[in-house]
Formats: C-alpha cells, sequence, structure tokens
C-alpha cells in the first residue's frame, strides 16, 4: 500500500471515529444557536450549558473521541479563521492614540491579573486564564489560551467557569456600559471606542454599539477587532513562557508540541493575507461564519467533557476575580480617554 493509500485510509478511520461525537456537538451547537437567535441570549454560554446537561453522552465510548477533537482540534481551526477579521489597516482608522491605549488596556489587565490573582489564592494558570480572557475577546480567548497552558486535574472546570463568568459578565456590560456612556461620553464615537475597549465578547461589543447608534456600533466593532488581533502575540508569549517553565520535554506540554502552536501561526498568516490583499468580501463574511460556528462546536464539546459538580470546586472567589479584573479594565479604559481627550 502506497503513503498516499495509507493516509486516506487513516483518514477514513479517523472521520469514522470522531463522527458520532463530533455530530453530537453539532447538534448541541445547533440547537443553541436556535435558541440564540429567538431569544436573543448568547450562543456561546447556551452552548455551554446545553453542553454540560448532557455531559452524560460523553460516557459512551462511541461519542467520546469525537468530543475530544471538537473541543481541540475544532477550536483550533475556528481560531486560526479569526486571522482573516483582522487587517493592519484597522490602526490607521482608529488613529495611533486610541490603537495604543486599546493594546495598553490588554497588557495592563493580563498584568494586574497575574499579580491580584494571588491574593485571591490561584496560581499562574487560572491568572492568565482569567485576565486573558477579560483582556481580549472573552471566551475565545479562553479556549485558545487554554489550549497553550500545561494541563492538570482542574484545567477543564477553570476554562467552562472561565468561558461562563466571561459571558455573563459581558452579557451585563453590554446592558449596562450604553448606559452609563451616554451621560458621560461626548459623542457616540466615544461610546464606540469605551465599548469596544472594555465589553469581553464579539457579539456583545455589537450588540451594545448598536443599541446607542450605527457610528457607535461601527466604531465599537472596529475597538473590539483591535483586541482580538492581541490575541496572537498574547498565546505565542504564553507559550513561549508556559514552554521555557517547564522545558521542551515536560509531559504535560508532550515532546513534540511545537514552540508556536500552528494554529496561531494559521491565524497570523491569514491576519497578514487580509492585511497585504483586498479579499472579497463573500471570503472575508464565509471565514467569519465559519469561524464562528467552529468554535460553538467546540464550546458544546468542551461543555459536554464538563461533569457539572465539578464546577462548583472553582468557587465564588474565582468568580470575584473576574469581576475585579472587568472593573480594572473598564477603569483603565476610562482613564485612557481622559488622558487623549476624548473626555
Amino acid at each position: 500500500m502506497t503513503a498516499l493509500a495509507t493516509r486516506i485510509t487513516a483518514g477514513f478511520a479517523l472521520g469514522r471515529a470522531v463522527a458520532p461525537g463530533l455530530v453530537l456537538a453539532s447538534t448541541v451547537a445547533l440547537a443553541s444557536l436556535f435558541i440564540s437567535e429567538h431569544y436573543g441570549a448568547p450562543s456561546m454560554l447556551l452552548a455551554l450549558l446545553l453542553g454540560i446537561a448532557l455531559n452524560f453522552l460523553s460516557d459512551d465510548v462511541r461519542c467520546a473521541p469525537g468530543i475530544a477533537f471538537g473541543a481541540r482540534t475544532v477550536l483550533r481551526i475556528g481560531v486560526a479563521l479569526l486571522g482573516l477579521r483582522i487587517s493592519f489597516d484597522m490602526a490607521l482608522d482608529l488613529g495611533w492614540p486610541v490603537v495604543i491605549m486599546v493594546v495598553g488596556g490588554v497588557f495592563a489587565t493580563i498584568a494586574f491579573g497575574m499579580f491580584i490573582a494571588r491574593f485571591f489564592g490561584f496560581g499562574p494558570r487560572f491568572a492568565v486564564l482569567s485576565s486573558g480572557s477579560v483582556a481580549i475577546c472573552g471566551a475565545s480567548a479562553a479556549l485558545a489560551i487554554a489550549a497553550v497552558l500545561p494541563q492538570d486535574k482542574n484545567s477543564q472546570d477553570q476554562l467552562v467557569f472561565t468561558v461562563v463568568g466571561v459571558t455573563i459578565l459581558s452579557t451585563l456590560a453590554m446592558i449596562i456600559y450604553p448606559i452609563l456612556g451616554s451621560f458621560v461620553a461626548p459623542t457616540d464615537t466615544t461610546i464606540g471606542i469605551y465599548l469596544g475597549a472594555t465589553i469581553h465578547d464579539v457579539a456583545q461589543v455589537v450588540g451594545a454599539g448598536f443599541s446607542v447608534s450605527e457610528t457607535a456600533g461601527e466604531t465599537a466593532t472596529l475597538v473590539k477587532l483591535i483586541r482580538v488581533a492581541m490575541l496572537a502575540p498574547v498565546v505565542v508569549v504564553i507559550a513561549l513562557v508556559v514552554r521555557s517553565k517547564m522545558g521542551a520535554g515536560a509531559e504535560t506540554m508532550g515532546a513534540s508540541q511545537p514552540i508556536v502552536p500552528f494554529f496561531l501561526i494559521g491565524f497570523i498568516v491569514l491576519a497578514t493575507l487580509n492585511s497585504l490583499v483586498t479579499l472579497p468580501e463573500a471570503v472575508t463574511t464565509l471565514a467569519a461564519d465559519a469561524s464562528r460556528t467552529l468554535l460553538l462546536v467546540a464550546i458544546a464539546a468542551v461543555g459536554l467533557k464538563t461533569i457539572p459538580k465539578d464546577l462548583l470546586k472553582v468557587g465564588k472567589v474565582a468568580a470575584l476575580l473576574l469581576v475585579v479584573e472587568t472593573v480594572f479594565l473598564a477603569t483603565f479604559t476610562w482613564v485612557g480617554l481622559m488622558m487623549i481627550g476624548a473626555i
């Protein structure tokens, strides 16, 4: 048998192995999307909660491989496709003072989270997971960061708790921030900058911005995508730090794991391509939809892997840490807007 035939056979075998679990995760994702579109609840949160409710199905040996495939491989493809939503021209549209403030907010929030987490009794792993998700793009960032962190017995529970926490906080911010901004921000553009720089998830940023005005919505979305663009460099740095701390042969990392994960290389390549070449709108729209769908399937798979009672181990202190990090980012951005003269 030739090498090509062997690979094709292996591919079919993998497909048969992962199909049941992947179909299950996809069904959960589609159900959450249907409910979200009809009742307005965040689809990511719904996919996670529905997955957790159906956790007993993960005990089926036929479903386990596909669920694991969805939570890892599908996730990484979804993150890579986020790159086509980013272009270097975004910085020119916003102006460098705003870009510097937004990027500064990302790194300041992560640094603050790494510092403050020790007072809440958490180590560096949960510190960077929680602060990174708050600083960048909520659930998507949590999934990407978790993919390069060393795994332990609490990893899955901390990831699920972080996704639930930032999604709830993001939804609350979507309601509260536009109301507060309308009282103190002088223009819709300023409100849009604030919303895009502070709210966790992209969907909630869009909802909050366009609830104010079209100008605020467009500005908020643009600012938010600048934060999304920080996902690759932040995760690369985390991966390099983890690699240096644990050593290339550490069991939790895997001896053959690359220094920079392939999905981040894909993210960077696609973002660069989108910056250098004017791609058809149909292509970028298709990539955005595909990324959103794949991430939804991935989060459903994560939920399916999660044992509900284990979430209680994370505790109220972790929720408080997420709130403190969220307040820090909101305050930092407010001060930043005053410093650049936007308020």
